[in-house]
């Protein structure tokens, strides 16, 4: 175990994955979690009942259970009656948020509860709705509505404008390793990056700092991205304040069979052109960062059943622990 202390940003499957496997070879982990989610079970709590969004929160806590038992009890889902597609895990976050008043003291509960092993913290811990600023000066709102738009290298922005999280801040100052986790570009890890404060805390922190490409693109959103483009954007969304240091992608194909599924849909295995990473600034690290295997869920409502195509966690975590 690397006794290094490890800071993850996203939320998401991605995060999940990864922390799932960090887990095993590092003491030391803190994840920051985006606060923008809005859409599914965690849209429902936020609209009728105030609170803010549980969904990614839960699903790193669940990530980083060391309980078994509650563990499956937090990823419960409700498949009939009133509660039909919400998770136990989103709901006791919710019910804690309601009778303290404080959605901090629900995750550091849950996180008893769970026994996990590290830290989560949101990135912000103020209501917030992910908003981009479209060419024609109109504007779309919510998370979930702009995961599933068309455009190019949006301009994005929080509303209301949000205070860091004074827990993420201190994270990332004490950070002797720091992780931007695979995910949506514009739904998962930009609602994190893009909080005022953060750009700053991570370009004052001397620690190395890494992104972990996605595998496939998003259609209408990052049609073509090489992993060059990616880190381009990770920066950019960063407004140019941070650069990073190691910049890990899968170099192994999976099946074609797999690949001409997901083609259907619009998503293309990334593509990476060593020749562009000869002038960056960042050392690429290439792998075999992808599972063999489709992934295959464990229950028919299984919110991770979105992707088939996985990272390779326990791979990737080797390779992160390499680097410190």
């Amino acid at each position: 175990m690397n006794s290094k202390k490890l800071v993850m940003i996203g939320g998401g499957t991605g995060s999940f994955t990864l922390l799932s496997s960090l887990k095993n070879h590092f003491l030391h982990i803190t994840a920051l979690v985006n606060m923008a989610d809005d859409g599914g079970s965690t849209g429902v709590l936020r609209d009728e009942l105030g609170v803010l969004p549980p969904g990614d929160v839960r699903q790193c806590l669940v990530a980083l259970a060391r309980e078994p038992r509650v563990r499956n009890l937090f990823n419960y889902r409700f498949e009939e009656g009133t509660f039909a597609g919400h998770s136990f895990g989103n709901l006791f976050l919710t019910a804690v948020e309601k009778t303290t008043n404080d959605f901090a003291e629900a995750v550091e509960l849950a996180g008893d509860v769970l026994n996990i092993q590290g830290d989560v913290e949101p990135i912000t811990l103020d209501p917030v709705t992910l908003v981009m600023d479209n060419p024609d000066k109109t504007v779309t709102r919510g998370q979930d509505v702009i995961s599933s738009a068309i455009f190019d290298r949006p301009e994005l922005r929080l509303e209301p404008t949000p205070r860091l999280n004074l827990a993420a801040k201190q994270a990332i100052a004490e950070a002797d390793f720091i992780v931007i986790a695979p995910g949506r570009l514009y739904g998962s890890l930009a609602p994190a990056l893009i909080v005022p404060g953060v750009a700053e805390a991570l370009a004052a922190s001397p620690a190395p700092k890494a992104y972990v490409c996605n595998l496939v693109t998003k259609p209408g959103q990052t049609d073509g991205f090489k992993v060059h483009d990616f880190v381009a954007e990770i920066e950019r969304l960063l407004r140019g304040k941070v650069q990073l240091d190691y910049v890990l992608y899968n170099n192994e194909r999976p099946g074609e069979d797999l690949i001409k599924k997901y083609a259907q849909e619009g998503e293309y295995w990334v593509e990476y052109d060593e020749s562009a990473f000869t002038a960056q600034h960042y050392k690429a690290v290439g792998g075999h960062f992808v599972l063999d295997t489709p992934w295959q869920p464990t229950a028919k409502k299984d919110l991770l059943t979105r992707t088939l195509i996985r990272h390779d966690g326990e791979a990737i975590a080797t390779a992160l622990k390499e680097m410190v």
